[in-house]
């Protein structure tokens, strides 16, 4: 018998089948099942056997390297992460190397992008064959993330690398700096432009748009414009004037003010006969009952025409209360839509990631103890679910509606149907990428390559 491996809690190993010649492990006993970080997953048949082509980032912080896997498929199965939330699971089987020593192990697939490790190697892959110390680290060597960078292969940037620019307010937020990432994955230059720092000279024989100290930027190829809501004048008359100068934009300003009006998008969704909670509109406190009236009665909910992520909009459970709602924000003048509360959702509703007509990503969002809003913002949490060929097809018709060509479409299931709640032109990437396990943030890239080539044919 093989002498046993002694292990450190943390510990670099090696998976040769799979291409990975270092990845750093946490270990832990107290975990059943290893797992894997991997993102684009795809399931084939080869020869008659089940395989799953996956990607994944293997030193842990760097997301220019990407090393592209595939394993053979010997389960797929429940795990119960360290949340307590249960996920289904490709299960691989694949050789591992520790040291000197190698045998076989099972992983679980998995999106770890927000965890310590890119992998864990949990007590069914260790037994009878390791003992651990739980005080020491990297027992059997340490290589570092800087020499493991060295055993992957970097892509070197395209000669036809287009200039992206992510026009925002904030680049340390996760979706900003996810583009960039994947934009420079993609071969591509990429730079973080923000709204407030540019000017525009409008001119009908040289219109510029300048940055900070007078930098030209008309040398972008292509803006990804994901504006604030405090910034949607000033960022749409940016991005129209980008578009002015030829570049292209991914959502165009006119596109992302539909959007953002809510009184327009549902307009918009009901040229189309697109479903959604019946909604009410009115200038003077006078018509208050009939308002309430026309939506069924209390319960019934009271949005502002300007709230974003869930703010400024409130749930009044009686007729009384909805009356008194309604003539506070009439009196200060606020612009409000009153809307069925579709009681049967109980709190949910579904987030469908469009891009370029297609339903790349869905995830269901529960809200918090106490709440009904189910934004992640205000304390959601969010899981994965099948969508139904319907509600695809709402969600991907309401993204048309608005012109966008990246959009979150929030759908909330009622017992006539599904209907679209909001679409929202700068959907956030976090909660899709990690329940999904999908790189939505190259799928944005890919989206304008691909219109990009359209416009040069």
């Amino acid at each position: 018998m093989d002498e046993k491996v002694i292990l450190g809690k943390e510990e670099w190993c090696a998976l040769p089948e799979l291409g990975l010649p270092a990845v750093k492990a946490r270990v832990d006993s107290g975990a059943k099942t290893s797992s894997l970080h991997a993102f684009n997953l795809h399931e084939f048949e080869e020869n008659g056997k089940r395989y799953v082509h996956f990607d994944i980032h293997p030193v842990q912080d760097n997301r220019k390297i990407i090393q592209s896997c595939r394993g053979r498929v010997v389960d797929r199965r429940s795990v119960k992460s360290s949340s307590g939330d249960k996920e289904k699971r490709y299960v691989i089987r694949t050789p591992i190397q520790l040291g000197e020593q190698s045998w076989d192990i099972e992983i679980t697939l998995t999106n770890r992008d927000s965890m310590g490790y890119r992998m864990l190697l949990g007590r069914e892959a260790m037994a009878g064959r390791t003992l651990i110390d739980p005080d020491a680290s990297f027992s059997l060597g340490d290589i570092g993330n800087e020499q493991a960078k060295q055993y992957y292969h970097v892509a070197a940037p395209k000669k036809n690398g287009l200039k992206i620019a992510v026009l925002a307010s904030n680049p340390d937020l996760y979706s900003n700096k996810r583009l960039i990432e994947a934009g420079e994955e993609r071969g591509h230059e990429m730079r973080f432009v923000n709204i407030s720092q540019c000017y525009m000279n409008i001119s009908s024989k040289e219109p510029q748009i300048q940055y900070r100290g007078g930098e030209s930027l008309s040398d972008i190829d292509a803006v990804i414009p994901r504006i604030k809501p405090a910034m949607t004048f000033y960022g749409c008359a940016i991005t129209r004037h980008f578009s002015t100068l030829g570049v292209y934009c991914l959502n165009g300003s006119v596109a992302i003010n539909k959007s953002r009006d809510k009184l327009r998008s549902l307009q918009e969704l009901a040229n189309k006969r697109i479903p959604m909670p019946t909604t009410a509109f009115a200038h003077s406190p006078v018509e208050t009952r009939e308002i309430i009236s026309m939506v069924h009665g209390a319960p019934l909910v009271v949005k502002l025409l300007e709230g974003a992520q869930g703010r400024g909009v409130v749930l009044a459970e009686t007729n009384k209360a909805a009356e008194s709602v309604i003539n506070a924000f009439k009196s200060l003048k606020a612009n409000i839509l009153v809307q069925e509360f579709i009681k049967e959702a109980q709190g949910q509703d579904i987030r469908c990631f469009v891009i370029d007509g297609k339903v790349v990503g869905t995830m269901q969002r529960r809200a918090a103890p106490g709440e009904f809003r189910a934004n992640l913002h205000l304390g959601g949490t969010a899981d994965s679910v099948r969508i139904t060929a319907e509600e695809r097809k709402i969600a991907v018709n309401a993204a048309k509606a608005m012109g966008l060509v990246v959009a979150g479409v929030d759908i909330i299931r009622s017992k006539d149907g599904p209907k679209v709640l909001e679409i929202n032109s700068s959907p956030g990437l976090e909660g899709i990428e990690d329940v999904t396990g999908k790189d939505i943030a190259s799928l944005m890239i890919e989206a304008i390559e691909r219109n990009i080539r359209k416009k040069k044919k």
